[in-house]
């Protein structure tokens, strides 16, 4: 049954999305989103889901509103769960109401799921509370735009003690002022104008009405912007989490998988930066070619897996197999803590680990127990290197290489915005050659050259090399490492 979900996507950071938000999404067989909306919640929607962009950016609209509308009622009209994302919340001055009056005059079920609004969000990352014991006891939000006259009565929001909250109102804010003033607020009332709040792009800019128009044009602010007047601006230094932390204003371009991108995007998120999440390759179960080696597991000597990814994969296939662990007597060697932690979670320690998280590595490690005639069992990608393969060979071992899954290339779910999101990445981390081949081919050279590149080891740098593209290397290949690179990176600025 056909259904349409108006959901309230936040403000921009991705994570102040809602839960409920998250499980309809992936109902959804078409989703439509805006500008304002973060393009890493597409990662939430199912892969036969269509998504078309509508842009939104202010002065030049990708699909007007009655467009959108129409497409709302035509995809419901077909049959599909239809899912229309919306910056903060859909029914404030975000149109919301519109598309839910055409819906309801066409008869089409659908549903508002409530999103965190700019006015309250923004100026917590801010340092700026909303409402204050004793100093603001209301907050007031007002459009500070429209394509009418404002219908606001200046006499009476002059004379409000509380806060007095303008969105979308950067192009009006001498007339706001100006009116203000006029009708009686005291000119030295604190006035912030935050731009683009929590995201990597926030700038705040902190003056009273009589000089914050002047302050405002010096400091180049651009839409989208939230204007707030009132005595809890005067915070914004005591209470300024946000822009203190250590990747505050840098937006971090990560190209792992989407399996892959979950514990090095929370950790730039909780460090303060932004993640434009770009899943460059995508990982595809071949692990039915196991199959045929189920009839040896009990014979091989060393399982080696490589990947967390291998170790995932090798398992899953095993269960829906119906194979009992405890048959399989060989002994695990894998390469990198998080693999080692990974194969701890299935219940089983590793018998070694290399020093350093490469074939090379790997290969010294094994010569030091592996004789001739040892049986080994191989599961790994099928682009893996052979070198692994072809110097057990040589120390005369038994190898049976599995295809245990391929890495393609990853999709890009938001093409139409994809060059505008590129604009706004700072750095991109790399951490394989194929994740450099398909970023390049995805989004083309021109949109990473000028970017800051950091990339994990040395096979990774030969492949930018080859590009000519500079780069920083973490010779160690974890995400602490990628961080103290990222921190690095931004510390050398700020001393410049």
């Amino acid at each position: 049954m056909s259904k349409v979900y108006l959901i309230g996507a936040g403000p921009g950071d991705e994570e102040l999305i809602t839960l409920k938000a998250i499980r309809l999404l992936k109902k959804c067989d078409i989703v439509l989103y805006d500008r304002l909306t973060n393009d890493n919640l597409l990662k939430y929607l199912r892969d036969d889901c269509k998504v078309y962009y509508c842009g939104k950016k202010p002065g030049s609209h990708y699909k007007t509103q009655d467009e959108i509308n129409d497409m709302l009622v035509l995809y419901a009209k077909q049959g599909h769960t239809v899912g229309r994302i919306k910056g903060g919340d859909p029914y404030i001055f975000g149109r919301g109401g519109e598309e839910a009056l055409r819906l309801h005059e066409e008869g089409i079920d659908f549903e508002v799921i409530p999103g965190i609004t700019s006015p309250i969000s923004v100026l917590n990352y801010s340092g700026i509370p909303t409402t204050h014991r004793k100093i603001a006891q209301s907050f007031h939000v007002y459009i500070g735009k429209s394509s009418d006259k404002l219908n606001i009565d200046w006499k009476i929001v002059s004379k409000i003690e509380g806060t007095n909250i303008f969105l979308m109102g950067l192009e009006s804010l001498d007339m706001i002022v100006s009116n203000l003033i006029e009708n009686g607020k005291d000119k030295n009332t604190p006035v912030g104008v935050i731009m683009e709040g929590t995201t990597a792009n926030q700038k705040k800019v902190i003056g009273s009405l009589d000089n914050i128009v002047k302050k405002v044009r010096k400091a180049g602010l651009k839409s989208p912007c939230i204007i707030v007047v009132g005595d809890v601006v005067s915070f914004n230094e005591k209470l300024n989490w946000y822009e203190k932390k250590p990747l505050f204003g840098l937006n971090i371009c990560v190209t792992r998988s989407k399996e892959q991108s979950k514990e090095i995007s929370e950790k730039i998120i909780d460090l303060g930066g932004e993640v434009t999440e770009i899943n460059t390759i995508k990982v595809v179960d071949t692990s039915e070619n196991l199959d045929k080696y189920k009839e040896k597991l009990s014979e091989y000597d060393y399982v080696v897996l490589t990947s967390i990814n291998a170790v995932n994969i090798f398992f899953k296939r095993l269960q829906d197999l119906e194979i009992d662990i405890r048959t399989i007597k060989a002994k695990f060697i894998v390469i990198g803590s998080k693999t080692s932690k990974v194969l701890k979670e299935k219940g089983i320690i590793p018998f070694a680990i290399p020093e350093h998280f490469v074939a090379e590595s790997l290969i010294e490690k094994m010569k030091e127990f592996v004789v001739s005639g040892d049986k080994i069992l191989l599961p790994q990608s099928k682009i893996a290197r052979p070198y692994t393969y072809e110097s057990l060979k040589e120390f005369g071992c038994k190898v049976d290489k599995v295809d245990l899954y391929d890495t393609v290339e990853g999709d890009i779910r938001n093409k139409e915005s994809i060059d505008e999101t590129m604009d706004e990445v700072d750095i991109i981390l790399f951490t394989s050659p194929s994740t450099v081949k398909n970023l390049i081919k995805m989004v083309g050279i021109d949109k990473i050259k000028d970017k800051k590149i950091i990339s994990i080891g040395d096979i990774t740098k030969k492949e930018l090399d080859r590009w000519e593209l500079k780069c920083v290397k973490c010779d160690k290949c974890t995400t602490e490492s990628l961080i103290e690179k990222i921190i690095s990176i931004k510390k050398e600025e700020l001393d410049v």
